[in-house]
């Protein structure tokens, strides 16, 4: 049902709630990254520097318990199983988001989080004192788990703390510290500091200490407001969270905003996974978020950093310097994400998702034809490395960081958890598929595997332009109400009331009064 009034109010709201940044604001999204998002990157390139030390580790355990040395395939098997049980273990993680966060709590699911880390941290410590290369492939799967939890909740927390002028921006906080975990590893991962013989047990251990710090210093920070409100009907409590994180005592428009979706919502109850992909009310936006998410990991980006090393030393690179081209690859990693936590509230969301499969579109094309010709052409070394400069300028701005951010506001509560399950389950089998089909795909394709991920990134450009809307500066429910239209959902004279017919066993039409999508 709708109020009188209400129009106005929303007109109201869209004036007076532009958020300010406040110290809480910032501490709440910097302790929240830092402590779980960091780790999702560092854990996705710790093991590479240290690749031949810990396959040698391998081979010395098999060889004292067995007095044999250790078959060649039966070891690619073993490092396979170590790199490949990360992104496994993220899908697993990923299927938990739903339970976790209705029943936990945004906060306390990352609290929950970070013993897998810490337990993990302890195991591939210890594993060379041990002697056991085993708890490192387990230890890669709880990895795996956490970073499947981290990589979901902490957009989904950060989005439901920030105001909607402040979201995308925030939003994509937890996107710049997986890069700067993946920058951190490869410093960390070079020769003379902890990538060698002696370093590489305490490299993987260290992945405990961020954890540490959120499990200490996470508690004194508050719970997500629309959480305390929505899901747990605590009103009062979510006021309060609200004025400090907004810096102000007057919040009725947001809370307002808020009793708006806990109203609709009632209706709905919580979404579970199978009733998120029959309902037809969020039809697009869910096959909006498997596009992106599928896009973004299926754009490339695995194989272009696999192919990185290479094209460096065709160009001209020492072998032994490629380690510190790679680290300064990571560094402009950052530096884009950084400039996209700038940008994305200015420029909007579309424009950097266009832009962004865009510049690795066009990288792809340019780079296949550069490692065709680069034997024949001198120069064309050089435009491989441009290339690769260029594709990660792209991904970085905008295949990265947006699809989690659009996550968050294409999906009001109730189905905002089934919706970070779904969009991460496909993240990470997209992730766990390249890594096991590339190496092939090298093998039989070649340089022209860049055509693929080109046509992928093409195909993701013409879905976003004709499907996805721009999400900068509206609220969950205006979000909702504009892809009502997509969904066919009939919308009323006074634009405020939505109708979603049904055919009930008689024949007739049913109309359900919702005020944004309801069953």
């Amino acid at each position: 049902m709708k109020l009188k009034g209400e129009k106005q109010e929303s007109s109201d709201y869209d004036e007076s709630s532009k958020g300010k940044i406040t110290l809480l604001l910032v501490l709440v999204a910097l302790i929240s990254a830092f402590g779980s998002s960091f780790q999702y990157g560092y854990n996705v390139s710790v093991i590479n520097s240290p690749a031949p030390y810990m396959q040698d580790f391998y081979n010395r355990t098999y060889f004292n318990r067995s007095g044999t040395p250790m078959d060649s395939g039966f070891q690619t098997l073993l490092w396979s199983l170590t790199v490949s049980m990360y992104p496994l273990g993220g899908f697993f993680g990923s299927l938990m988001v739903w339970p976790l966060v209705n029943n936990c709590g945004r906060k306390g699911t990352l609290l929950i989080n970070n013993f897998f880390s810490i337990v993990a941290a302890i195991l591939m410590g210890t594993s060379e004192l041990a002697k056991t290369f085993e708890v490192i492939i387990l230890s890669r799967v709880i990895m795996g788990i956490y970073a499947g939890l981290a990589s979901n909740v902490v957009p989904m927390f950060l989005g439901e703390v920030s105001p909607k002028n402040l979201r995308g921006a925030i939003g994509i906080v937890p996107q710049l510290f997986i890069t700067l975990g993946i920058l951190v590893a490869q410093i960390l991962g070079l020769n003379r500091i902890l990538g060698n013989a002696e370093g590489w047990p305490v490299l993987l251990g260290l992945t405990g200490i961020p954890s540490l710090i959120q499990l200490l210093t996470l508690p004194f920070f508050p719970e997500s407001p629309r959480y305390l409100l929505i899901q747990k009907g605590n009103e009062e409590q979510a006021r309060q969270v609200l004025q400090k994180l907004r810096g102000w005592d007057n919040v009725d428009d947001e809370i307002e905003e808020m009793r708006q979706e806990d109203r609709s919502e009632k209706e709905e109850g919580h979404f579970s996974v199978l009733s998120l992909c029959t309902f037809r009310g969020l039809r697009w936006q869910l096959i909006s978020i498997i596009v992106m998410m599928m896009g973004q990991q299926l754009s490339g980006v695995n194989a272009v950093f696999y192919y990185a090393d290479r094209i460096f030393q065709s160009a001209g690179v020492d072998s032994n310097n490629v380690q510190y081209v790679t680290v300064s690859i990571g560094a402009i990693n950052v530096v884009m994400t950084l400039l996209a936590v700038f940008i994305v509230e200015s420029l909007g969301r579309r424009i950097l998702l266009l832009a962004g499969f865009g510049l690795c579109c066009v990288s792809c094309a340019v780079l296949t034809l550069a490692l065709n010709l680069q034997t024949s052409v001198s120069w064309m070394s050089y435009l491989s490395i441009a290339c690769v400069i260029v594709y990660i300028i792209g991904h970085a701005i905008g295949a990265s960081p947006i699809p989690f951010v659009m996550i968050t506001e294409m999906f009001l509560q109730s189905s905002r958890p089934a919706a970070f399950m779904v969009g991460g389950s496909v993240h990470w089998l997209c992730n766990f598929t390249v890594g096991l089909v590339f190496l092939y795909m090298e093998a039989g394709l070649g340089p022209y595997s860049f055509l693929i991920f080109c046509a992928i990134c093409l195909a993701t450009i013409v879905f976003i332009f004709f499907i996805v809307p721009e999400t900068k500066n509206k609220t969950f429910m205006e979000i909702n109400r504009i892809m009502a239209k997509r969904n066919k959902v009939e919308i009323q004279e006074d634009k405020e009331e939505l109708k979603d017919f049904h055919t009930v066993p008689g024949g007739q039409a049913e109309g359900k009064e919702i005020s944004s999508i309801k069953l």
